[in-house]
């Protein structure tokens, strides 16, 4: 049978894929419920073998029934890393973990109302509305797809752009019928820095863009991005009781201030699609695929923006009756040469297409329990003259394999 598209894009949208809890109090007007997990795994990739965190989290939910078929509902969701930061960086939970020690760091937070008629409006930190159109591709535990928009600028969580776990964001949500959709805007007013990292400079972007304003210093090459509110939507149509279909877009724009006072203003612009067969979850096969365009919504591995690009992710797998179940997956994005706009790059017509296969076998020994293995093949090109800054470009898109266990609460 058909489920509710509107409770399942919910789930899907705002509490993210493979969803567990564990109700610990409920009354006639209260709910409370835990959930979460630890993953502890071992890889080896990059010349190294470390045990890291496979993006450990905990979260409580809250929902509160109030009159006239209305409920309120509230998430908090913290990141753990109880295994200490690692030096390794494969995958956007794998970057934010390298550059903090912090046991505990926050992914969610919102507080909405809902109805079933008339739909639900949330507040807060969530998943923004273009991950309803791709995330059913983004279930290998270790390597994201980073293909699909959704994790950008340098595999951050995609809160800058709302893409992805978005800070300030407003959200209404509802369905008709097999038909369920997602509108958002992200209220916020950002400014970060990038740079290249490069020998004898600062890794910090922002202590560059200051040496930059110093006329007693060597110029250091770094930029100031001013980064205003955003703006989202997707729609999901329930097709049969197996094909899901998505499509979504998500806009901002934002201004770089370069340090040889050179200013670009740009469009950051995304649209796609996605279909899906069957679910991850359930015995049998799954099947997923969503392709993007997109233009100034993404640096490649130097911090440099991307002009335009193309995305496709897959996924595909198969659980059988005993818990086994392998997986392939395929994700490409590209650029292609002369993708590089702003000034003085070292070479403008570097070549940037990350592109890579993992497999990978799952055994899920019950619902909240697995054990894994997973492999990347990459096979990207980052071909440039300059072959210091190749060479740095292909460093976190290495070959690698790891094992792992995740316990899910």
């Amino acid at each position: 049978m058909k489920y509710n598209v509107l409770a399942s894009a919910l789930v899907a949208a705002i509490f993210a894929p493979s969803v567990a809890a564990i109700e610990i109090f409920k009354d006639d007007k209260n709910a409370v419920e835990i959930g979460g997990f630890i993953d502890a795994r071992v890889i080896n990739t990059q010349g190294a073998t470390e045990v890291v965190n496979g993006a450990s989290r905990i979260n409580f939910g809250f929902t509160r029934v109030m009159s006239d078929g209305w409920k309120a509902f509230t998430k908090l969701e913290w990141g753990v890393n109880p295994f200490g930061t690692s030096e390794i960086v494969y995958s956007s939970e794998s970057n934010f973990e390298s550059q903090s020690g912090d046991f505990l760091h926050n992914r969610l937070g919102y507080v909405g109302i809902g109805h079933d008629t008339y739909g639900t409006l949330s507040i807060g930190k969530q998943w923004g509305a273009w991950y309803d159109v791709v995330y059913n591709t983004n279930y290998s535990f270790l390597w994201d797809g980073n293909a699909a928009g959704v994790y950008t600028y340098n595999k951050a969580d995609g809160a800058v752009n709302g893409t992805g776990r978005g800070d300030k964001v407003v959200q209404y949500r509802n369905s008709f019928g097999d038909v369920s959709f997602a509108l958002q805007v992200q209220l916020k007013h950002d400014t970060f820095y990038t740079c290249e990292s490069a020998l004898n400079l600062s890794t910090d972007c922002e202590a560059r863009w200051n040496a930059d304003k110093d006329p007693q210093k060597d110029k250091e090459e770094s930029q100031e991005v001013n980064y205003d509110q955003t703006y989202g939507g997707a729609i999901t149509y329930l097709a049969t009781d197996m094909l899901t279909l998505t499509a979504g877009v998500n806009r901002g724009e934002f201004e770089v201030d370069f340090h040889t006072g050179e200013t670009l203003t740009a469009i950051d612009l995304i649209y796609g699609v996605g279909a899906t067969w069957g679910s991850f979850d359930d015995e049998g096969f799954y099947a997923a695929a969503n392709f993007n365009k997109n233009e100034n919504h993404d640096t490649d591995n130097l911090g440099r923006l991307i002009n335009d690009s193309y995305g496709i992710e897959s996924l595909f797998s198969y659980t059988f009756d005993n818990g086994l179940r392998p997986f392939i997956s395929y994700n490409i994005l590209d650029a292609g040469s002369d993708y590089v706009i702003q000034p003085n790059s070292a070479d403008p017509n570097d070549v940037f297409k990350r592109q890579f296969v993992v497999a990978g076998l799952h055994y899920v020994w019950d619902v909240s329990t697995v054990l894994y293995v997973e492999a990347r093949k990459d096979y990207s090109d980052f071909t440039s003259a300059d072959k210091e800054q190749e060479a740095r470009m292909s460093i976190s898109e290495d070959d690698g394999v790891a094992i792992g266990i995740r316990y899910t609460l």
